[in-house]
């Protein structure tokens, strides 16, 4: 009973390392091969220095004791790796996207709902807008260039 009941009262760490090797894990189960490239190289887990503890390490800089096998990968898992994400990658996807919309819709506010009215009144020319008087509309067309060389 007691078992069942201490399989049952998992850490947030030890849920969130289940739910990561969940994540991690091939549709098709196979048994783990060893990386012949490793040569007897011992398979350390994945695991950023930067969840580690900050106390308690031989070189408190690097997380590490003296005489730690290095992992293969140990420029991305080091302290000098890429950070870890604090916020879940969704989470931080839908804060973005709100912060993104909330922009837009205050400069669509400060365009269409803020603008205040023309304080005059627009001219209006007699005749059509003068078109007669300025030649008509065949006269006001822009014209093709030509290169006569006749100037």
């Amino acid at each position: 009973m007691t078992s069942a009941v201490a399989t049952l009262r998992l850490s947030k760490g030890a849920l969130r390392s289940l739910r990561c090797s969940r994540t991690a894990s091939t549709i098709a189960s196979k048994p783990h091969e060893a990386d012949p490239q490793l040569a007897g190289y011992p398979e350390l887990p994945w695991v950023s220095n930067q969840s580690l503890p900050a106390r308690g390490w031989w070189d408190q800089q690097e997380r590490r004791n003296f005489g730690d096998p290095i992992h293969e990968y140990d420029e991305v898992l080091s302290m000098w790796g890429p950070d870890i994400p604090h916020v879940p990658p969704r989470k931080a996807l839908y804060q973005f996207s709100l912060a993104a919309s909330g922009f837009v819709a205050f400069g669509l506010l400060c365009k269409y709902a803020l603008v205040p009215e023309r304080p005059t009144v627009p001219r209006e020319y007699p005749y059509s807008g003068l078109v007669r008087e300025l030649g008509g509309l065949e006269e006001n067309k822009a014209r093709e260039y030509t290169d006569d060389g006749d100037e």
